[in-house]
């Protein structure tokens, strides 16, 4: 065996070693939690987590194990381009954010070890928030009251969703309520912006000028190395308890979920055909367009009234790249929602309330939640 072969063999035992022991790790906490008769917050009350007021049940919150930023959350990531992105599988998960005219894409690989990552573009200042164990990433805005502010993650998980805290008040928050569930800023929601989840093929060929995290991050991690085993496959495995179960469509469906108002709908994966499709629906009085693939591996939801009050009804596009849809007035349009041709070229689609969630955890955040296609 050569030197070079010999010292992959050494990090590829390191790697899985590191990995066997987060996923035992991960074991015995969910053991501990599912035995603890729902201790919930107290669990990490000691450690100066979750005092005072709850909206939610505090008995329905858990304690994860790590502890208040035992899961480091990045700030101000190092950026690399798309051809540097080496690291990266074609069928690697990615979100994909536009500012502008800049565009970034902030992998899975890298979120399912930090959860939380603190940017900026130019003047605005957002948080992508991740949750690997709901498949939920929610672009937040991170200027609360006027006032900039980071989010850590706190080691807490409510419905074994995610709960971020800020960093200049200490409060904790639910990332699928969007909203602050305990602390100073109890009560306060959480303005949210649309983001792409697609794989690294899709997402390049759509956006080939865009920059990537780097794995040169501060932290030693696995990166590539999932770290809760067959966890994304495995309907019947659940590290945390959730308070409502629908078992309309198997558990770690994925679904692009919207909400307005009192009123979801969801969307499912299984339902998209392998070509880019288009729905022109109504939820709740809004009328929308849901623009998909199943072969592309994206979904995404955008209202279909303009801030003129024109309403657009559109069908789908399987033309050159970036185009995805256009529309009965010849206006071609991203997977961002942007205009790139047409009368209207340059004009924005009115975002929604909209993300990508396993169907387990869509169902209690969002009890009775219409499915399209039922």
């Amino acid at each position: 065996m050569t030197h070079g072969n010999s010292k992959k063999m050494t990090l590829l035992k390191e790697r899985l070693g590191f990995l066997t022991f987060t996923i035992i790790a991960i074991a015995l906490i969910s053991s501990c939690s599912s035995s603890s008769n729902g201790s919930g917050p107290g669990n990490g009350a000691g450690s100066g987590q979750g005092n005072g007021a709850w909206l939610i049940p505090s008995n329905e919150v858990f304690d994860g194990g790590p502890g208040r930023d035992g899961i480091p959350a990045l700030l101000s990531p190092e950026m690399i381009s798309a051809a540097k992105a080496t690291y990266l599988l074609e069928q690697d998960l990615v979100i994909g954010v536009r500012v502008g005219d800049v565009v970034r894409a902030y992998p899975h690989p890298i979120l399912d070890w930090h959860e939380i990552i603190n940017d900026k573009i130019g003047s605005t200042a957002f948080t992508v928030t991740y949750c690997p164990l709901t498949g939920t990433a929610i672009g937040w805005d991170r200027v609360l009251n006027g006032r900039e502010t980071t989010f850590g993650v706190s080691g807490l998980l409510y419905n074994t969703n995610l709960m971020p805290f800020d960093r200049e008040t200490g409060s904790v928050w639910s990332q699928m309520l969007l909203k602050s569930v305990n602390g100073e800023r109890i009560g306060l929601e959480i303005e949210t912006f649309q983001m792409i989840e697609t794989t690294w093929k899709t997402f390049k060929e759509l956006f080939p000028q865009t920059a990537v995290v780097s794995t040169n991050t501060g932290f030693s991690r696995p990166y590539g190395s999932f770290p809760y085993g067959d966890y994304k496959s495995n309907n019947n495995r659940l590290l945390f308890p959730v308070n409502v179960t629908d078992t309309r469509l198997p558990g770690k469906d994925r679904v692009v979920g919207l909400i307005v108002g009192a009123k979801s709908k969801v969307y499912p994966f299984r339902n998209f055909p392998d070509t880019i499709a288009t729905i022109n629906d109504v939820v709740n009085g809004m009328p929308v367009v849901v623009v998909s693939s199943k072969l592309k591996n994206f979904g995404m939801v955008f209202q279909r009234a303009l801030s003129d009050g024109t309403e657009l009804t559109f069908t789908p596009s399987q033309g050159s790249a970036p185009i995805v849809m256009t529309d009965n007035e010849g206006n071609s349009w991203d997977l961002f929602g942007r205009a790139v041709s047409g009368p209207r070229a340059g004009t924005e689609l009115l975002p929604t309330t909209s993300y990508i969630a396993y169907w387990f955890s869509w169902s209690p955040f969002n009890p009775g939640a219409a499915i399209h296609g039922q």
